[in-house]
């Protein structure tokens, strides 16, 4: 048997690497984990696969960075307290296109504490953000929700193993780049292609040359749906080769990677939002930033960033420091809070257009 926990000298060495240094698509991306993590292949190939069946790792797969895909929206939900548990495992169970799923409660009762239940939305192309929210809301009897599309992103990572040891106020030597946010057009192979690439691997594929069968998926040869793939990536539509790892719930044994899940918020004056995301962003801890507009409900909040931790304290103390360097830089703060996350599911959102008119016609039928 396999040492499985995240936090085996070997395991961790490899995830170090796996969980968000793999930039973009490479054609051989376990040979690339072995390279920089410094552990032979083989050893790479078969960690990951027995973590997976382990469930420490909850998927392995090519990320997209897929708000440039499809349209896509934080969204917050106010739901009667008696309906909010159904509506969280609808979101989860039925509703492909929602992403994360989580519970949120703050501290103190602020501006949109009363919006506990929180997904990640993504509507493929050609179809509307308000009119899926509206449909859901009449599925799971929501009373009211604030959609929140991102105008620009500033981190967006993973790399839970890594993170562990960061101490606060630990930034980048100069203030994030926000990537901005635009829709890119893909053709039918593209997107058949694409749907073979972003497709969770099961233990069985992680081998050497793990596009070969992918390539076989969509019909095409593996030369072309390389250099397919190398186009999306440098159109800024590829994210990451990823291992995701379990950060939610213990692993079989117990062992935690994370136990607090930190939505921070921040309102800053209108105009400084590019500005305040890089200063925000830079910080080492986060693995989320984004540039969105939370409106009225929240304090007209429109910075927001996450982080992760074991200890709830230390994620006060790393926004504490944020808040210092914000301060340091003259960035004035009109209003701050933590939505701390509780019960969450996490799974990819769906993009393709024809799985969303096939999900839309199964909805009408019922």
């Amino acid at each position: 048997m396999l040492p499985v926990e995240h936090n085996d000298p070997i395991n961790a060495k490899i995830l170090a690497v796996s969980e968000d240094k793999i930039e973009g698509f490479v054609r051989e991306p376990f040979e690339e984990i072995a390279n920089h993590s410094r552990v032979g292949v083989e050893i790479v190939m078969a960690r990951i696969a027995a973590m997976l069946r382990a469930k420490t790792i909850r998927r392995v797969r090519q990320t997209l960075l897929a708000t440039n895909l499809a349209k896509g929206a934080l969204v917050a939900w106010k739901v009667p307290e008696e309906r909010i548990d159904a509506a969280f495992d609808w979101m989860f169970q039925r509703d492909p296109f929602s992403g994360h799923v989580v519970l949120r409660s703050t501290d103190t009762v602020t501006a949109g504490s009363d919006y506990k239940l929180w997904t990640t939305l993504k509507v493929p192309q050609g179809f509307s953000l308000h009119a899926h929210c509206e449909l859901l809301a009449k599925k799971v009897g929501a009373e009211r929700f604030r959609l929140m599309p991102a105008k620009g992103i500033f981190t967006l990572g993973v790399g839970h193993v890594r993170r562990k040891t960061i101490e606060p106020g630990s930034k980048a030597d100069q203030p994030a780049k926000m990537i901005p946010v635009q829709l890119v057009e893909l053709n039918e192979q593209e997107w058949n292609i694409l749907v073979a690439l972003k497709r969770e691997f099961t233990p069985e594929e992680i081998t050497p040359s793990p596009w070969v069968a992918r390539a076989n998926e969509a019909g095409v040869s593996v030369e072309e749906f390389c250099r397919v793939a190398e186009d999306l990536n440098a159109r800024k539509i590829v994210g990451r080769f990823s291992t995701f790892l379990e950060h939610v719930k213990p692993s079989a044994s117990g062992v935690r990677v994370t136990r607090f899940n930190a939505l921070f918020h921040w309102a800053v004056p209108p105009g400084r939002e590019i500005e305040t995301g890089g200063e925000v962003g830079r910080h080492h801890i986060l693995t989320h930033c984004y540039w969105r507009e939370a409106g009225p409900e929240f304090r007209n909040v429109n910075i927001m960033a996450v982080a992760h931790g074991t200890d709830k304290r230390l994620l006060l103390e790393h926004k504490a420091a944020i808040d210092e360097h914000l301060r340091a830089n003259d960035i004035p703060v009109s209003y701050t809070n933590v939505f701390w996350g509780g019960r969450s599911e996490i799974k990819p959102s769906e993009i393709s257009p024809s799985v969303y008119r096939e999900w839309l016609s199964q909805q009408a039928k019922t």
